[in-house]
Parts: structure tokens; C-alpha cells; sequence
């Protein structure tokens, strides 16, 4: 399953630029913690790409989320291209069980308007916490 958007709002800078990467320490921590409590209280393994992905994004997330080998049907991929102005969402088969299609089309949106307004690293953690909500806790 996978979502798509593709919009056509400004090419966004965030966080310092240089070799120390787009986001400062306080953002990567919020990302990071974001990542591990989506893991953590769903069982599913949330993992976001941050990049261009080519004229055939679908295709580049499928390869990207082959990589994680025997857990990508466990794993949900978002992907974020912010030159190219795309976001993918790519769920493993388990994990669709969980998180459905208007699942991900609603944090896409989510994603999107935080985009526009600059706010990278807000509308990944909002995401996050909305796909893994849906997919909810794994004692459910």
C-alpha cells in the first residue's frame, strides 16, 4: 500500500546546512523518539527516508523498503522528497493489516500542510503518531 502527493509548494531548507546535515540535535531527538514510540507501542517497525527518489518514486520506495529483508512486511516506510515535492508511504503486508490506505492518505495530508508551512520535522513526528494510532498498541 502506498499513498502519494505530489505538491507544488517551494523547495523547503531546513536546519543548518553544511556537513552536519539538514536538522539540529533538538529536532533529530524528536524524530528519533518519534520513531521509537511508533515502533515500540505498535510492533511495527517505522522507519522515514528523507531524499530524492527519482522520476519512479513508487518503484525507489519499493526498492528502499526491500532492504529491510525479512521485516519489510513488518515495516512501514515514509519517504520524503522535499526537491521533488513527493511523499511516499510504503507498508509492509503485515503492517497494512494495520495501517490502510486512507490511513496513510491522512498523514500525507498532514505531512503536506506542515510542509508548506516549513515545518519538516513537526509533520514527521504528526505522522508518525497518526499512522501508528491507526495501527494502534500490539496488545490490540
Amino acid at each position: 500500500m502506498a499513498s502519494t502527493l505530489t505538491t507544488s509548494t517551494p523547495t523547503l531548507a531546513f536546519g543548518p546546512e553544511g556537513n552536519t546535515g539538514p536538522f539540529n540535535f533538538t529536532e533529530m531527538d524528536r524524530l528519533s523518539e518519534a520513531l521509537t514510540r511508533s515502533s515500540h507501542e505498535t510492533g511495527i517497525n517505522f522507519s522515514v527516508l528523507i531524499g530524492d527518489l527519482g522520476p519512479d518514486r513508487r518503484g525507489a520506495v519499493a526498492a528502499k523498503h526491500r532492504t529491510f529483508g525479512h521485516e519489510a512486511r513488518d515495516t512501514c516506510l515514509v519517504a520524503v522528497s522535499p526537491n521533488e515535492h513527493a511523499i511516499e508511504i510504503g507498508v509492509g503486508e503485515h503492517a497494512a493489516r494495520r495501517i490502510d490506505d486512507r490511513d496513510c492518505e491522512l498523514a500525507v495530508a498532514a505531512m503536506s500542510s506542515s510542509f508548506a508551512g516549513g515545518d519538516l520535522i513537526g509533520g514527521l513526528v504528526n505522522a508518525l503518531r497518526m499512522l501508528a494510532d491507526a495501527a494502534g498498541n500490539t496488545a490490540e
